[in-house]
């Protein structure tokens, strides 16, 4: 889907394409792909690159035309094994041409056309334009690593409550989604540091690239505290699961050496062999006195042990 924005003045919509415009384009379709490669001949694998979900952030420039590309966190299906990802945007730009390409359908560009509208001034350029997307996508990191926070408090206290492999399978999916965080904000940071000397960059343009560079840093500074705390966490839920199994291993094996005595007398008492009981009419009670004696004995002191 292709809209056109005018962002001189403000951010608004325009039916067809005019010099100095923003095309966003999002989802493309095959009609969208002919039009980028054939009316406005952008490379194909410029289209190509940004298609590739594992596409670091970088900076290309070929023949007059720029690509930049910018990992953006997207959302996928709750139950999927990686709820919470990153996915490449792309901006192509060249003269008076603009294009934004995304092939997926992310709340952060929704929400940057939004919030550009209701700031009501628009973009000074197409530079601008390419700062405030990393601001966009610095913020957003952020509310989706306070969502992440959330639902492992979430997960901590069904474990506090019982340890299940639900929890832990969601603990470990979200540890997953940090590391691509974590690998992505790196990349935009690296990818800032090389567009601001790449770039015609202005006094505003340095003001904004400053407040990115401090959205970007909080992202990656709690990126990492969030994967610390998670990592700690699934290591605490190891040992308790282990101890427990140790616990449990323990008590059987007891139960195992107290059962043993009985099956011992039982067995040495039954065999062909003249003992002197077995014609005596006490011969049975006294074997089972005897092995309830030694049973008890032996479950004794494996309490004092504290092995049971």
């Amino acid at each position: 889907m292709r809209t056109f924005w005018n962002i001189s003045g403000s951010l608004n919509a325009i039916p067809e394409w005019q010099p100095n415009c923003w095309i966003q384009v999002t989802c493309p379709t095959e009609e969208d792909q002919r039009v980028l490669e054939e009316e406005y001949k952008i490379p194909d694998y410029f289209l190509s690159d940004i298609s590739d979900t594992d596409e670091r952030a970088r900076y290309e420039y070929d023949d007059g035309w720029m690509l930049i590309i910018l990992r953006i966190p997207y959302v996928k299906e709750v139950r999927s094994r990686t709820p919470y990802t990153t996915v490449p945007l792309g901006i192509i730009h060249k003269r008076d041409v603009t294009i934004t390409v995304c092939y997926y359908e992310t709340n952060m560009l929704l929400d940057f056309v939004s919030y550009q509208q209701k700031r009501g001034e628009g973009f000074t350029d197409y530079v601008d334009l390419i700062f405030r997307l990393f601001l966009s996508s610095a913020v957003w990191y952020l509310k989706r690593l306070k969502q992440i926070n959330a639902l492992i408090e979430k997960a901590k206290r069904n474990l506090d409550r019982d340890v299940n492999n639900e929890s832990l399978i969601g603990l470990s999916r979200l540890q997953d989604s940090l590391t691509y965080f974590i690998t992505s904000i790196r990349g935009n940071e690296n990818l800032l540091q090389k567009l601001k000397f790449k770039l015609q960059v202005d006094e505003l343009d340095a003001d904004l690239i400053e407040d990115v560079n401090i959205e970007m840093t909080q992202a990656r500074e709690t990126t990492s505290i969030y994967s610390d705390i998670l990592e700690s966490t699934m290591d605490t839920y190891s040992s308790i699961i282990n101890n427990n199994m140790n616990n449990t291993m323990r008590t059987l094996t007891s139960v195992s050496i107290i059962l043993m005595f009985p099956t011992l007398i039982s067995s040495f008492f039954g065999m062909n062999l003249v003992n002197g009981m077995e014609t005596w009419k006490w011969g049975f009670g006294i074997a089972v006195v005897i092995s309830v004696i030694i049973t008890f004995l032996s479950w004794w002191i494996l309490r004092r042990k504290r092995l049971l």
